[in-house]
Parts: C-alpha cells; sequence; structure tokens
C-alpha cells in the first residue's frame, strides 16, 4: 500500500513536470532549442522522456517541437534559423521567400559573419555564405514564421547579393530577379544602389537597373 502511494506520487509529479514544460514550449510558438528549453527550467530528463512519448518531435539536432501543434509552414526555413539565430536567410531562399524566382531551392542559403561557428544541423541541407561584418549588416530584414522570428535579407539587398556572387549563381538568376521585383514588388531604387554601394557592386548592378526600371 505504501509503495502504491509512492508510485502514484512519482507519476503524478512526472505529469506535472511535462505538463509544465509543454506549457514553456507553448509559450514560445511551440519550438525551443535544447539549450533553450533547459534554461527555461525544463529539465534534461523531461525533454527526453518528453520525446521518447512523442510529445515532443525532432526537428534537427538539437531542435525539437510540440507534436500536437499544427504543422509548420516553413519548417526548413524554421528550423535553419533556430539554429543559426546569428545568421541571415539570403540568395536562393529569400528570392523564393520574396516570390522573386522560378527556382526551387535546394539548400536553406544563410549568410554568417566570418569567423562565426557553423550551424549543426542534419536536416535541412544548408548553404552557408560567408562575409565580412559590413556586408552582413547591411538589409536585415524581420519577419515572423510560424509563430518564430527569422531575419532574412530584404528585397534589396537579395537583388544585390545577386549580382555580387553572379559567378556562383549565374547572372540569369540576377536578371530574372530584377525582371519580377520590378513586376511583384514596390520599386525602391535608392535602396538597392545603397546596398549596392555598402557591397561594392555599384557599377555592376547599375546598367541591369537602368535597362529594367
Amino acid at each position: 500500500m505504501v509503495a502504491d502511494v509512492f508510485i502514484g506520487a512519482d507519476m503524478k509529479e512526472n505529469s506535472d513536470r511535462i505538463d509544465r514544460a509543454r506549457e514553456i514550449f507553448r509559450q514560445h510558438g511551440g519550438l525551443l532549442r535544447t539549450g533553450e528549453a533547459l534554461k527555461l527550467g525544463v529539465h534534461p530528463e523531461v525533454l527526453y522522456r518528453m520525446r521518447d512519448r512523442g510529445v515532443l518531435e525532432r526537428m534537427t539536432r538539437g531542435l525539437y517541437r510540440l507534436a500536437a501543434e499544427r504543422e509548420l509552414g516553413s519548417p526548413d526555413l524554421v528550423a535553419a534559423a533556430k539554429r543559426a539565430p546569428h545568421g541571415v536567410i539570403c540568395m536562393i531562399s529569400a528570392l523564393s521567400f520574396h516570390n522573386m524566382t522560378t527556382q526551387i531551392p535546394h539548400t536553406v542559403d544563410i549568410a554568417l559573419v566570418r569567423g562565426a561557428r557553423r550551424p549543426q544541423l542534419d536536416h535541412p541541407p544548408v548553404q552557408i555564405y560567408w562575409s565580412v561584418q559590413r556586408i552582413f549588416e547591411c538589409g536585415i530584414g524581420k519577419h515572423t514564421i510560424d509563430g518564430q522570428k527569422v531575419r532574412i535579407y530584404t528585397p534589396e539587398r537579395t537583388l544585390v547579393d545577386c549580382f555580387r556572387l553572379r559567378n556562383k549563381i549565374g547572372i540569369d538568376v540576377g536578371t530574372e530577379a530584377v525582371r519580377l521585383y520590378r513586376e511583384r514588388r514596390r520599386v525602391n531604387v535608392d535602396e538597392i544602389m545603397r546596398c549596392a554601394r555598402v557591397c561594392r557592386v555599384e557599377k555592376v548592378i547599375r546598367p541591369y537597373l537602368e535597362s529594367a526600371f
């Protein structure tokens, strides 16, 4: 009888700890990195018990979400942003987000400052673009996707990157992006040229802008 009482008390305590941990996840959009969960008071044993019971699902290395939450609309972008919180979504991934390309991203493109720690992900596949601080900081936009904060370069900065890295992705990507930008967005030539000056491709991009706008 006494043993049954202790077992029942342990089960109640474990259930309460899981309920508290579940609420912590909900308060943060249902998605947390392991380190974030531990700092917020979720015990490692509780975290892994929730995983083993199917309360949490593992999105990628060190990243968990509540299984009961609605499916994410952009799981790859969210996972990459959570695992690389100091990075910025860029290049083809940013073009796709801004509806400025017909290409389908096969990786999540992430910009990082040279010397930063490379994110450890087993999914999705990522392509890292390194840059100096001055260029990295230019044109960062902030968005909320699936309840999570995601940093993505603005359409104007992304256009500039297409020409800055034209030897890697091909000039056709940039010319298509200019056309779709003109057709689908409010044109801001001043901002494009500001970013171009920071990235030192003003002379390269100017002829394409003059012919398009």
